[in-house]
């Protein structure tokens, strides 16, 4: 089956049948997370449709509208799990990817070669499409894949350039994307310190006047959207 036909027809009412896994369960402001399986094929599922009325209904529609946006806007690039679809407005079907996360690694060592090098290259690909990740501080969110190449996962908390074209708004777009990369560095000098450049910590201890504001609103925005995502 073409991958774009994926779970076309799958239903709300058919995610516990299909279900392998919860991932995460419900709680009255997130939605769950399930593990999906269909013909052989495994997804993850957003899904607010098992939450209170009002939150379903304001908050789910409006995140899955957003997190689908931001998997479009990314949509064929290597290192970014495909979207298969959205199910009535309240819960989002994406590729599963078999691997392991940053925060489940036991050692260094399990690294590949590289890899936060093509963390670097995969994220330069994704400032290039109009779209910051906005959460990739948190080490749930990349994926060392089993084929040893990096994922980025859940996209709840992405902001796109479109979205901030005009000032203030184009100067805080510009610190996400500062912050991605430095998300990175971050992870790299935890893992892998004796690979960490002066350049990048320099970076990291850099803080002008002006980033300390626009960080004051930007920490607003994300923490408005980790909460309900």
């Amino acid at each position: 089956m073409r991958p774009f036909l994926m779970f076309e027809s799958l239903q709300l009412q058919e995610l516990p049948r299909k279900q392998k896994a919860i991932l995460r369960p419900a709680t009255p402001t997130r939605p769950a997370l399930r593990l999906i399986e269909e013909n052989g094929v495994r997804a993850v599922v957003k899904d607010f449709s098992m939450n209170r009325f009002l939150f379903r209904h304001l908050a789910g529609r409006f995140l899955v509208w957003r997190e689908s946006r931001a998997y479009r806007q990314v949509a064929g690039l290597e290192g970014v799990p495909m979207l298969y679809r959205v199910i009535n407005g309240l819960a989002i079907v994406v590729e599963y990817i078999p691997g392991i996360s940053l925060s489940d690694l036991e050692r260094p060592s399990d690294l590949p070669e590289h890899f936060f090098q093509a963390c670097a290259d995969l994220l330069s690909r994704i400032h290039a499409r109009g779209v910051a990740h906005c959460d990739l501080k948190r080490e749930p969110n990349i994926l060392v894949g089993s084929d040893g190449r990096p994922y980025f996962v859940d996209w709840a908390a992405a902001i796109l350039h479109r979205e901030c074209r005009f000032f203030p708004f184009n100067r805080i777009y510009a610190r996400f994307l500062q912050d991605d990369q430095l998300a990175i560095i971050k992870h790299k000098c935890k893992h892998l310190p004796a690979e960490v450049s002066r350049e990048e910590r320099r970076r990291l201890e850099y803080r002008s006047g002006p980033e300390k504001a626009v960080r004051v609103i930007r920490d607003g925005l994300r923490r408005l959207l980790k909460r309900v995502a």
